[in-house]
């Protein structure tokens, strides 16, 4: 039987076959750097294909769809305008990394993967 999506990103998690995606929050969300993603999962020969897809918007609505939430990251600002130049240089590149989180999709509870029900 083929693997239903949130299984598939499980396996992609679990795998050290991946760069683009990995455990954030200690196993409580999905971090995704999408520029590498884009290159690395979605620009593979169909062959070696994840997902039925090109497209990192078709992604992100297999997210939503499973009830993923896109979580955002605030960053702490400083005072000074020389660390602040350096922090809006390190947020930019933080933010081609996006965050999603769904309670029944946890790394240290793998049981609750069965939970991830389409909408």
């Amino acid at each position: 039987l083929p693997l239903c999506f949130p299984q598939k990103l499980w396996k992609m998690l679990e795998s050290d076959q991946f760069q683009s995606i990995w455990w954030s929050e200690g196993g409580k969300c999905v971090a995704i750097n999408e520029d590498l993603f884009k290159v690395e999962v979605l620009g593979r020969g169909v062959r070696q294909r994840v997902f039925n897809t090109r497209h990192i918007e078709s992604v992100i609505r297999q997210l939503n769809l499973y009830g993923f939430i896109k979580m955002q990251r605030d960053f702490q600002r400083s005072a000074s305008l020389p660390e602040f130049l350096a922090e809006e240089v390190a947020a930019a590149a933080h933010s081609q990394i996006l965050y999603y989180y769904n309670p029944s999709f946890n790394r240290a509870h793998p049981w609750l993967l069965g939970m991830c029900k389409r909408r």
